[in-house]
């Protein structure tokens, strides 16, 4: 029986193009979106991936993705466009005739959130569920692992894992097991319809904890340091992320400390839907560090002139006015937001390990026969 094709986006991201790897592993037909065809796209296309170069902002490009294609993985960009992008998104798969799409969302969506992307998430997640054939399942993990690997030119060369996580704790998925899930519920989607799951590591770490683990896969003494927020927008700045991004991470920054990413976790939910324990925090550690051709060059460790060069260019970069930043560009900002974890409703739904959708938000039987 020929196997359902599934479009996946992001194709080249973090969980997108592990996501393309395992369904191609499973012998499943896969068209990866990508922006451009750059070396990441053609490891897609020689492992067996159908390439297509397009806008996911471009309704044309959106809809013409999905000819021949039953299912998909979106993952949204973190963008100031991402609703834009979820809802073309939507209206192009029920246009299709999709079965199923699996959603990235967030841990923390809640509608009062300081975030504009992450009350976009949470609107997108809302829409979805009103999609009228189109079957959903929601992704919805926490703080990846690669994010602790930022600033692994610091921890491998001065010791020094320097990050503003106060002593929050977190169970960090590697971008494999998140793209596990994906995969699991895309190959056998009926048990999962309606269904919200946060894949997770198996275990909450505190940063120092982290630092432990660094030091023991490095084997040198690595110390985890609590620096400010603006000094970690410095280093960030020089290594290139974007305002957007930063203007964003503060305030999943404040989630960590508060608390958030530590609620309702860890889950079993890697194990659920694929059958595989989580990796560990060292096992990705050892991955990341030991196979720097498998990661962004962000989280290379390269020499110890290139670190020091890093220091000199983030010590001389000017920490940016995130809030004139926001304003600047007509956010809707709310004066009075609030923190996933001073949100009722969605500490209630944290303790449910849930998504934090509206009421009526039930698991639901397949209203299409889906294929095989």
């Amino acid at each position: 029986m020929t196997k359902a094709k599934i479009l996946v986006t992001a194709a080249a991201g973090h969980t997108g193009s592990q996501a393309v790897m395992q369904l191609l592993e499973k012998g499943f037909p896969v068209r990866a979106f990508v922006r451009r065809k750059d070396a990441r796209a053609i490891r897609l296309e020689q492992a067996g991936a159908e390439l297509f170069v397009g806008d996911g902002l471009d309704y044309r490009d959106v809809r013409a993705s999905m000819a021949g294609v039953q299912r998909a993985y979106h993952c949204p960009p973190l963008a100031l466009n991402l609703l834009h992008n979820t809802m073309l998104f939507a209206v192009a798969a029920e246009d299709a005739k999709l079965e199923v799409v699996a959603l990235m969302s967030q841990w923390t969506p809640h509608p009062t959130h300081p975030s504009v992307v992450t009350r976009e998430h949470w609107l997108s997640n809302q829409i979805y569920r009103w999609m009228p054939s189109v079957e959903v399942v929601h992704i919805n993990p926490g703080l990846f692992a690669f994010t602790y690997f930022l600033g692994l030119q610091a921890i491998a060369h001065f010791g020094q894992f320097m990050a503003p996580f106060g002593d929050g704790l977190n169970a960090p998925p590697s971008n494999e097991d998140i793209a596990r899930v994906v995969t699991g519920v895309l190959a056998d989607p009926a048990a999962h319809i309606g269904k919200s799951y946060r894949p997770t590591g198996p275990a909450l770490i505190s940063p120092e904890e982290a630092a432990e683990i660094f030091g023991h896969v490095l084997g040198r003494d690595v110390r985890y340091k609590d620096v400010p927020f603006k000094i970690f927008t410095k280093a960030a700045v020089a290594q290139g992320f974007s305002l957007l991004e930063l203007s964003q991470l503060r305030y999943y920054v404040e989630d960590i400390k508060s608390g958030a990413f530590a609620a309702g976790g860890p889950t079993d939910h890697v194990l659920e839907v694929s059958g595989q324990a989580p990796e560990d925090f060292e096992a990705i550690a050892r991955r990341y560090i030991d196979n720097p051709a498998l990661v962004h060059a962000s989280i290379r460790i390269g020499s110890k002139a290139q670190a020091i060069r890093f220091l000199v260019k983030m010590l001389v970069t000017k920490a940016p006015d995130l809030d004139g930043w926001e304003r600047d560009r007509g956010y809707p900002l709310l004066g009075d937001a609030v923190l996933a974890e001073a949100s009722s409703e969605w500490r209630e739904s944290a303790g449910r390990q849930q998504l934090n959708l509206m009421p009526d938000a039930q698991s639901k039987a397949p209203q299409v026969a889906l294929s095989a």
